[in-house]
């Protein structure tokens, strides 16, 4: 079996904000010759599967700019440094749904988009979720609509391409394979 590792030669940044930065890395290849990487790092998010009582999917609406439009999505978001995924997942679903849950089940992860990023999502499958009493307040530069839909609205929500991200899409499917919709 041929060793396919390349190996960091040199970097440099040429972005940074406060959660993510954009560094050009030169690698040498497997066959000693060199080639320059542009690499996204970043610090990894969660994705959330959650059923209502009714067996609905809960997805939260919002404006994506990076692509122009309105999406449905599992909740989702970014882990803060230091937090355990855990921690990210309960927070993300009380502020972005207004549930809360007795407990989370890891279900996987998953790289986002390893040709130029090093994100990483796990995912989590909400166990028994409540609905607030008094939703926590989310991210002042966050704006959602939450919708609960049946299996039959999310398969007919990604043949019209309402729902378009990867992690939405996987959160379907592994209800689907696992029969748990």
């Amino acid at each position: 079996m041929k060793n396919l590792t390349e190996k960091q030669l040199t970097t440099k940044e040429y972005y940074r904000n406060s959660f993510l930065s954009v560094t050009e890395d030169e690698v040498q290849l497997p066959n000693q010759l060199e080639a320059k990487r542009v690499v996204v790092n970043h610090p990894g998010g969660v994705n959330l599967i959650v059923l209502d009582e009714e067996r609905r999917l809960i997805l939260v609406e919002q404006y994506r700019y990076p692509v122009g439009r309105l999406t449905l999505e599992t909740p989702a978001g970014k882990i803060e440094k230091g937090e355990l995924t855990s921690v990210t997942a309960k927070r993300e679903l009380e502020e972005e749904t207004g549930y809360t849950c007795d407990s989370l089940k890891m279900i996987g992860r998953f790289a986002t988009s390893p040709g130029f990023c090093n994100e990483y999502i796990e995912n989590y499958l909400v166990m028994n979720p409540k609905k607030l009493e008094h939703p926590v307040q989310g991210d002042e530069d966050e704006f959602l609509n939450v919708y609960h839909l049946s299996k039959e609205e999310a398969l007919a929500a990604v043949e019209e391409g309402r729902i378009c991200d990867f992690k939405t899409v996987y959160a379907i499917q592994y209800l689907m394979l696992t029969q748990r919709w």
